[in-house]
């Protein structure tokens, strides 16, 4: 007895053929790696591009980028990258920011009073945000420091939101109430619900939109390096390749904070872990 063929009740069309290029794209555009697992993720978040284009199935949208509409592809990019963060997410790393890596900054210092930080993969610019919050509550006299945040993303969306600072009022309810107090304005009338940084932290941060695989402009070096949550999108050579461009930028004995499931075992003999997963360069 022959099979029954269940039909595809989806709104658009998917194929393998689709998923491939899409796959494909991602993974030369920015490194990241779209396993099948990922094909309902991809087929959900870029069914609303469809909709707004107009178009009736991903083949339209797949010929629509390979004749290399690059604002499209900013789009794309943008819809797949995923965004989930936390203010003071993973909180022992900001403990020992606190209690071990700024004190030890603060006795070496050579007079210059200067300290560089890059959050690589900040999202809506939580994780730039509470660096700040532990920088200037560590450092009282911060004002007198050349203290500087580099925060940068791949999605263009979410580094504006970060850059506005401006966050619905659930999104804070976990933080202290002292250092809400302290750190965020209240919003009123129509901003009613919503809360804002305090320009004193925004001011540390610039936000820039970077591709991780592509060529850095800066030149660092940085004190500390997060790059949380993002080296797990990559394959394992990519992974060696970034960690090792890390190592560089990093100052001897500079910090390299990665996420929960994230381990540089098999990726870089360049470090040795002080923490969980927080790592120090060898000098």
């Amino acid at each position: 007895m022959a099979e029954a063929v269940i039909p595809d009740t989806r709104e658009f069309r998917f194929d393998d053929q689709d998923f491939a290029f899409l796959r494909d794209m991602v993974r030369e555009q920015t490194g990241i790696n779209l396993s099948e697992a990922k094909r309902e993720l991809v087929y959900s978040r870029l069914s609303r591009r469809l909709r707004q284009l107009g178009l009736s199935g991903f083949s339209e949208y797949c010929a629509l980028l390979q004749q290399g509409d690059a604002e499209e592809l900013v789009r794309m990019v943008n819809a797949l990258t995923t965004n989930l963060t936390a203010f003071f997410r993973e909180q022992h790393h900001f403990d020992y920011l606190r209690q071990h890596l700024l004190p030890e900054l603060v006795r070496h210092d050579d007079g210059r009073r200067r300290l560089r930080v890059w959050s690589a993969g900040c999202s809506t610019g939580q994780e730039p945000y509470s660096i700040a919050m532990v920088l200037a509550e560590t450092l009282t006299d911060i004002e007198n420091w050349d203290a500087r945040i580099l925060a940068t993303d791949l999605d263009t969306d979410v580094l504006e939101f970060g850059r506005l600072g401006i966050y619905a009022q659930d999104k804070v309810d976990k933080i202290e109430r002292a250092r809400l107090q302290r750190w965020f304005l209240r919003g009123r009338d129509r901003n009613a619900g919503k809360v804002r940084v305090v320009s004193e932290l925004r001011r540390l941060i610039t936000f820039r939109q970077l591709n991780l695989i592509r060529k850095w402009p800066m030149r660092g070096p940085f004190d500390m390096i997060f790059c949380r949550n993002t080296l797990i999108y990559f394959d394992k050579e990519t992974q060696r390749d970034l960690v090792a461009r890390f190592s560089e930028l990093l100052t001897p004995e500079g910090c390299l904070f990665l996420g929960h499931s994230e381990s540089l075992h098999n990726v870089s003999e360049a470090f040795r872990l002080v923490g969980n997963t927080i790592y120090r360069r060898l000098s």
